[in-house]
């Protein structure tokens, strides 16, 4: 994993520094805004380079909804017959160049990403004075003092909704907004799949609505609030990506099957 750590600690301490040639290290506010600012411009340059994923997620989820009028016809077909049914499923599939996995595959790549910031600002501690340590991951010394005590409305950025004070505060407004955040891009992208026939699959699907937001809401407390802002801000980036998706691929009205 350290490649991701080095590769995550490149585009945070890049942006830093862009944004603190812009606007200078001036503290404002309580905040360090070169390092907010920076973890923000870690997010947008994720998601401009998972678009094209995004794009393609969008559109498969179109083409699914669209497919559900012939994949039920399938199933009234080759009622008892799972085989049969798979097969001829797959078939629909590939002919439409569709996967109905298709929406996990820009959560999975941004997993390591989340996992490697979460790694990155708990690592930067100001009791961390080994300087071996604190070069880590492509830092200089000077670069981790000043990390390690980047503010955001007077809570330090690597500290958690434990650190009580401020942290308590600020972890606590961020937590929230992650929660809320999160469940309504989460909805947003429900609503663009189509529906659940399966018992299984409405329950994959009341999971990832209420059961992620309520996780979050219980491990939010452990998260630095670097993290916690990444979070939030990448679901705002979110929210509008799929607004932007929408007006630019709008629904494609299902077609009547031919009578058999």
């Amino acid at each position: 994993m350290s490649i991701f750590y080095s590769g995550i600690s490149a585009l945070l301490l890049f942006w830093q520094s862009v944004w603190e040639a812009l606007v200078g290290a001036p503290e404002s506010l309580g905040t360090h805004w070169s390092w907010v600012l920076g973890i923000v411009f870690l997010v947008v340059t994720v998601r401009v380079a998972l678009l094209p994923l995004y794009v393609r997620q969008y559109r498969s989820q179109r083409a699914m909804q669209r497919l559900q009028p012939e994949i039920r016809a399938l199933r009234d077909k080759h009622q008892g017959d799972t085989v049969a049914l798979g097969t001829a499923v797959s078939a629909v599939y590939r002919r439409e160049r569709v996967s109905p996995y298709a929406s996990f595959v820009p959560l999975i790549v941004q997993i390591p990403v989340f996992l490697a910031l979460f790694h990155v600002l708990r690592h930067l501690r100001p009791t961390i004075t080994d300087p071996a340590t604190q070069t880590l991951y492509g830092w200089t010394a000077a670069q981790f003092h000043d990390a390690s005590h980047a503010l955001l409305l007077g809570a330090p950025l690597a500290s958690s909704f434990s650190g009580g004070g401020a942290a308590m505060v600020v972890a606590g407004v961020l937590i929230a907004a992650m929660v809320a955040t999160t469940f309504l891009t989460t909805r947003l992208s429900m609503a663009g799949s189509p529906p659940a026939d399966d018992p299984m699959q409405r329950l994959v699907r009341r999971l990832m609505t209420y059961g992620v937001p309520v996780s979050l809401l219980i491990s939010g407390v452990i998260l630095p609030i670097g993290v916690i802002l990444y979070w939030t801000t990448q679901n705002l980036f979110a929210l509008g990506q799929q607004a932007w998706l929408a007006r630019r691929h709008p629904p494609i009205e299902a077609e009547p099957l031919p009578a058999v």
